[in-house]
């Protein structure tokens, strides 16, 4: 399973011009899931999330996390994560879990961050979403855990 964290000052995801999710302060996360992925994987990468220190203190170092700056996470499903690009021009995305699991799993997700007292904006799975987002720094960090 795949995480993407985007640190930003506000971002949005709409479908169909409607949108359905948005946060300021926080990070947005873009979540993959593979073959094999588990429950626990997500429930990992939630904890993760929720405890990254990568925002400033008063001394400008990098050392507070989403709770400490009463941040939230917009949460957007994303099976490109797991585009293989190693052969030609079109990617494969053989590596992408079955939507049911990957839907599964990016609900357990958004699931064990609100259980950690994080808010959580989301985008609706298996649809084709527009993702508006300011990346404050820019901290972009990959999350990643293996089956």
């Amino acid at each position: 399973m795949r995480v993407l964290l985007q640190r930003v000052s506000r971002a949005s995801v709409a479908v169909d011009g409607e949108e359905c999710g948005s946060v300021d302060r926080g990070f947005v996360a873009f979540v993959g899931v593979t073959h094999g992925d588990a429950a626990a994987a997500a429930r990992k990468l939630a904890a993760k999330t929720a405890r990254l220190r990568v925002f400033a203190d008063d001394a400008g170092l990098m050392n507070l996390a989403l709770g400490d700056v009463g941040g939230a996470v917009l949460a957007v499903s994303q099976f490109t994560l797991y585009a293989d690009t190693r052969r030609g021009n079109r990617p494969s995305f053989t590596d992408a879990a079955a939507p049911e699991l990957g839907e599964e799993l990016y609900t357990t997700y958004v699931e064990a961050l609100r259980a950690e007292g994080v808010p959580v904006e989301t985008g609706m799975f298996g649809t084709h979403m527009q993702v508006d987002l300011v990346n404050d720094g820019p901290v972009t960090i990959l999350l990643e855990a293996t089956p």
